[in-house]
């Protein structure tokens, strides 16, 4: 435990605070531990376990949508036999993870971070943590002050999903679940099930449920661009057993880093080739022009929203035993016995799930404050997709939307430990980034999907070149973000000019207010360092 003037004296204090122990977290506790071994670490996870978005998820069927050689960690090789893999061993991964590196230690559950507040006089944050008691259930507040804070908590809300006001819901006699809160005794065995949505939720639970559910129909107002990929990747297996697992999982890791960016490039260089080839494909798979024409053939191109990938093509193969259908309409009301739709055509149901889409939420629900101002989050600027405009030593895990979460979200880790090891050496006390003339404008997330236009207007923006541009380009960025020169756009403050919590006359750098860029500033203290 440290402490500083002006601090309260049974305060802790920690080097760096992760917030959020999923996938992300615990990558970055493994970057941290390693690469800045004299720093005191803590993750902070407000849930009871560990695991994020693959603790959270319990519907049937829950999978990655990328296969696991790029979203495992490169520094913990992937050992299952399938590429795509299932919730509950990629749950079991990341938990293997925690305990073989001893991150697991650092990890303190049921503790949410309810405000973060940077003291520019004191030159380090004071989180307001509720920590809730496992055998009451009385919730605790206190205080936590560190130099860093990372956010590993994603972008979306873990408390509420998208839920569409649907008309005559209350009429409804059967069940109705949102596949982010599944029920654990919800029993469909031998019913009609109607999944309304069409983005990767809903094109997994359909062939999930179809084993069991008498008939499951996805209710689907437009179409969305799905493909199917293999479950389980041969070359891979061939690779494995010729190799060491490490060297194996490398090898097959940059295979499918290049195949998927030289996929993604397609798609977007000739989205008209692209359109063709996937239609063909599914074609070939369900045996079906018209159906593929009516509900596989979005008005869109490819990649414009995310690609559906669908292992070992399982929802075209429970279209095709007739256990499972796709009707593309418009919903008029809930009627007691299911959804009438815009064309008349009542959907029986017994059970209706909402796979209606997810709820964007920066940084977990922190709003970062500097000396007690909230920081407008939407005039901010993101830097090489990891740190922010007007908030000192703080940055934020963006995964791509075009490939594997974890890819970028492992360089970001390094490269916070990178700038945590540059303000050591220089006796930095804090450091934000500034561009050096005024950005264009874009969306954090480039994406035409109805998650992210819904949400994104509250979330930091992107640039229009260089490091202030968050490319979806895993080659490019591994090649630049390493070697970023850091002097160039991060303003200091030196460590002189923070003493036992008061001011230097003079010494510290003109600070930009919270909520402002700085962008039309001149970052005279990064040049002079040079």
């Amino acid at each position: 435990m440290t402490t500083s003037a002006g601090q309260r004296p049974d305060t802790e204090h920690i080097d760096v605070v992760i917030v959020g122990a999923g996938l992300s977290g615990v990558g970055a506790a493994y970057r941290l531990q390693t690469e800045c071994p004299g720093r005191s670490y803590a993750i902070l996870e407000a849930r009871d376990s560990m695991g994020g978005t693959w603790d959270l998820f319990r519907y049937p069927g829950i999978r990655s949508d990328s296969d696991m050689f790029t979203l495992g960690y490169p520094f913990k090789p992937w050992r299952d036999a399938k590429s795509i893999a299932d919730g509950p061993t990629i749950l079991r991964y990341i938990k293997e993870t925690a305990a073989e590196f001893g991150i697991d230690r650092h990890i303190r559950y049921r503790t949410k971070v309810l405000s973060a507040d940077w003291s520019t006089r004191e030159a380090r944050w004071t989180l307001t943590l509720e920590r809730t008691d496992e055998a009451t259930g009385e919730a605790v507040r206190s205080t936590l002050t560190c130099d860093f804070l990372y956010s590993c908590a994603g972008y979306y809300n873990y408390d509420r999903g998208h839920a569409p006001d649907f008309p005559g819901l209350d009429s409804f006699a059967g069940t109705v679940v949102h596949p982010q809160f599944w029920p654990e005794e919800l029993d469909y065995k031998g019913k009609r099930v109607v999944v309304i949505g069409s983005g990767a939720t809903a094109v997994t639970l359909v062939p999930a449920m179809a084993g069991q559910a008498d008939r499951v129909t996805m209710l689907q107002r437009t179409p969305t661009w799905i493909s199917a990929v293999p479950g389980r990747d041969k070359i891979a297996d061939k690779v494995r057993s010729a190799l060491p697992a490490g060297v194996a999982h490398r090898a097959v890791r940059t295979k499918n880093i290049l195949f998927g960016i030289g996929f993604y490039q397609f798609c977007r260089r000739r989205p008209q080739a692209a359109r063709k080839l996937l239609t063909r494909l599914n074609t070939r798979m369900l045996k079906d022009e018209q159906a593929v024409r009516e509900h596989f053939t979005p008005s869109y191109n490819p990649w414009d929203q995310r690609l559906c990938a669908v292992p070992d093509a399982d929802l075209f193969k429970a279209l095709k035993t007739g256990r499972a259908e796709v009707v593309t309409d418009h919903i008029d009301t809930f009627v007691p016995e299911g959804i009438r739709l815009k064309s008349g055509k009542v959907l029986e149901a017994d059970v209706v799930v909402t796979a209606t889409g997810l709820q964007l939420l920066a940084f977990g629900g922190i709003t970062p404050e500097i000396d007690g101002r909230p920081v407008e989050l939407s005039r901010q600027f993101v830097w090489r997709g990891a740190m922010m405009t007007g908030v000192p030593n703080f940055a934020v895990c963006i995964g791509y939307t075009n490939a594997s979460w974890t890819l970028r979200a492992d360089l970001t880790s390094r490269l916070v430990c990178k700038v945590l090891n540059f303000m050591d050496r220089n006796d930095y006390a804090a450091v934000v980034p500034e561009p050096g003339r005024p950005l264009a404008e874009r969306p954090l997330l480039d994406l035409a999907a109805g998650y992210v236009k819904r949400s994104i207007d509250a979330f930091p923006r992107q640039g229009d070149r260089g490091p202030w541009k968050v490319r979806q380009n895993y080659v490019l960025d591994a090649a630049t973000t390493m070697r970023t020169n850091l002097r160039r756009t991060l303003r200091p403050t030196p460590r002189a000019a923070v003493r036992g919590g008061q001011h230097v006359p003079g010494r510290e750098p003109e600070r930009a207010p919270a909520g402002v860029p700085g962008q039309d500033r001149a970052h005279t203290r990064a040049e002079a360092a040079k």
